[in-house]
Parts: C-alpha cells; structure tokens; sequence
C-alpha cells in the first residue's frame, strides 16, 4: 500500500492515471473545529478493477505540492469517480478554485439504478462488490501522523471497491438510458453556485416563524456578522453562537453590552471582544434598515396555499412512478416539490429536465383533473379523464 508523500511521486501515478479509461476518488477530512474542511488524505486507484493501482495521498507532508492531482482533475479523457461527492468537491474548490471534470458520482448513479435513496457506499460494496467493510477507522483523526494500519486499510478501500461499482453502474445506465439523467444531477454538483456561501444570504438558512420585517432585518445582520466571522477566522459559525442564540438576539435587540449580557442563550466567549462588538453592531444595523431594505421572505418560504387533497395524490403518484421506474422517490421529486406543485407553483424542480418526463408531465395532468389514480391490488394505475 504505498502512500505518496511527494510531488514526483504524486505527479508519476497522475500520469498513470490519464492513460486510463477512469480513476476512482475519495478524501479524508476533519471539520469539527474549522469553517472549512481540512484536507488530511486523497485516495486514488485506477484500473482494471482486480491488480489496479491504488495509492493513498498525504497532503500535509511537508514539501508536497497538489498541482498534479488539480491537473488530473482537468484532464477530460479519464472519468473522476466519486461516491456522494459533494463534501469532496467542495474541498477542491475552495482549496484549488476547480471540479474535477469528468465526474461520475456512484451514490446519484445508485439512486437512478434501483439503490434505494442516499444508499451508501457499504451497501454498494456489499451488493455490488459482494464484499464487506470495515468501518471502525471512519471517525478516527485523520490529521494525526503518523497514520495507522488500521486506518490505511480502510481509507484504500473507499477506492479499490469503487471501481467495481462504477464498472457496474455505467453498464447498467448505458443499459438503461439514463446517463443523462446522472449527467443532469451532477451538473448541480458541478456548479460554484452548491457551494459558495455568502454572509448576506445567510439569513435565509436561519429558521424562524416571525417574518416581520424589522426582525428579519437585524437577523440579517447577525447572521452576516457571523458567517463573516466565521469564514475570516475558519471556525464553525455555531462556536460564534448558535440560531437560538440569534433569534434570542433579534428579539432582545441588545445595543450595549450590559444588555448583551442579559442573553440567557449567548455563550461566555461571545459576550466579550470581536463577537461582542460584532454583534452590537449588527443590531444596531438591523435597527437604522429602512423600511424599503427589509428583507423579504422568498416565495417559496412564505405559507404556501396547500390543496392537502392533490397534495396526498402526488405523493401516491411518485410512489407509483418510483416503483415503475426504479428510481428513489426522494430524487424525483422532494416533500416540498408536491406541497409547491400542489399550490399551483410551477418553477420546481420536479417539472423540468429528466424528472418532466418520468413524473412531472402526469403530475401536472393529475393537477389539471385530466388524470385519475385507481387501486389494482398492490399497484397503482393512472387512467386518463
């Protein structure tokens, strides 16, 4: 099992792996204690699937530069093959400014392929690869050097079975049709949009049922305080305080600090300093916003005018189409996709590209009363009206 602690080495297996067809991907990370993930392994195997190499990369080696690996990940002749590939991909971008292109991501081809929803990668191990993991290294420090057998092993794994299973499931979407469909969903992946967050949008994340506009107004400002805080820091936007604390803050609307320190939700470390100051002058701001720069709850927050009966009908309808199609329900279509649909919304997601032609087109009849829904034992039928 080697493990590459050096660009020349790094830069060596790259080259290997452009000549191939694909290469299999996965990181290791720690984000406990940060705002953004910390880069601790790179796994990377190519094929063929049974004497391949795979190789374990340690980015905190002193000296060892990832510019090989960022130029593989340019390189569009070989496939970057992931397993639910978001939290990986965010890692790149924010470190590298890049996607690795191709992408081919198993947990969303899965999904497609009959798995089930979100399945994981030791459930595609076992039923595709028909072999076992071992999980007890998952939740190990992976920043601590140096690294154990124990956690090499599992780490390589995370590869080295991936390329049976992506083996497995581009057959079986060739098969089927449906690469685009994966091509579709991993475009979401593959937009800058999935993963910046900016401080002035980061209200819309806070949870709250008070939608009045001068509250909303020094939410805003809090939560731009502290997700600017916490970026420039790199520490978890929760060690700054967490939403209760907030919403705490936005009604109390403390201006000085003996009224911050009144705050029976703020933690100790925020009631002094940088955070105390922050916080203050956020308010503040909230307070002097005129009326005219209140924020305003995007539609699709505000209390949507549900028919409950179409709503229950829907739900019947992706179940039935899931089952037909074999595709998990929760990737056609989301809870808040049938509620939207059933108020007579028509920008959602479940209307528009693959997800149109498997299940948006009959949902809009069966909104529209041109479809009904009947009961044949354990199946549904839809019989046009």
């Amino acid at each position: 099992m080697q493990t590459i602690t050096t660009t020349e080495a790094l830069a060596e297996f790259c080259a290997k792996a452009k000549a191939q067809p694909y290469v299999t991907v996965d990181t290791e990370f720690l984000r406990e204690r940060t705002y953004w993930s910390k880069l601790c392994l790179v796994q990377l195997a190519i094929p063929p699937a049974k004497d391949g190499e795979a190789v374990l990369v340690d980015p905190l080696a002193e000296g060892l530069d990832l510019a090989p690996l960022h130029d593989l990940f340019r390189h569009e002749a070989t496939v970057k093959v992931f397993h639910a590939a978001r939290q990986d991909l965010e890692i790149f971008f924010v470190e590298a400014g890049l996607f690795p292109k191709p992408l081919f991501d198993t947990q969303v081809a899965a999904m497609v392929c009959g798995f089930g929803e979100q399945v994981g990668y030791e459930t595609l191990v076992r039923k595709v690869a028909r072999q076992q993991l071992d999980k007890t290294s998952r939740f190990t420090d992976w920043s601590r050097r140096p690294l154990t057998d124990a956690q090499k092993t599992y780490a390589i794994a995370d590869v080295t079975h991936l390329r049976v299973i992506y083996e497995f499931l581009s057959k079986e979407l060739r098969k089927s049709g449906r690469e685009e469909w994966v091509h579709e969903e991993e475009e979401i992946l593959l937009n800058p949009e999935t993963y910046i967050t900016r401080p002035e949008e980061a209200w819309l994340r806070v949870k709250t049922r008070t939608t009045t506009g001068r509250f909303l107004a020094v939410v805003r400002e809090l939560a731009r305080f502290r997700e600017g805080y916490a970026q420039n820091k790199n520490i978890p936007r929760s060690r700054i305080f967490k939403d209760d604390a907030l919403l705490e803050l936005a009604s109390t609307k403390p201006v000085n600090f003996d009224e911050l320190n009144k705050s029976r939700l703020l933690l100790r470390e925020a009631r002094r300093g940088d955070i105390a100051d922050g916080i203050i002058t956020a308010v503040k701001a909230g307070l002097e916003c005129k009326p005219e720069d209140f924020p305003e709850v995007p539609d699709e927050d505000q209390q949507l005018q549900v028919n409950t009966a179409l709503a229950d009908l829907l739900r019947v309808l992706l179940k039935a189409k899931s089952e037909e199609t074999g595709v998990a329900a929760k990737l056609i279509a989301s809870s808040s996709d049938l509620d939207r649909i059933a108020a007579g919304k028509r920008d959602v997601p479940a209307l528009s590209g693959w997800r149109q032609e498997v299940f948006g087109h009959d949902a809009l009849r069966l909104a529209k009363g041109e479809l009904a829904l009947t009961a044949a034992g354990a199946a549904v039928r839809l019989v046009p009206v």
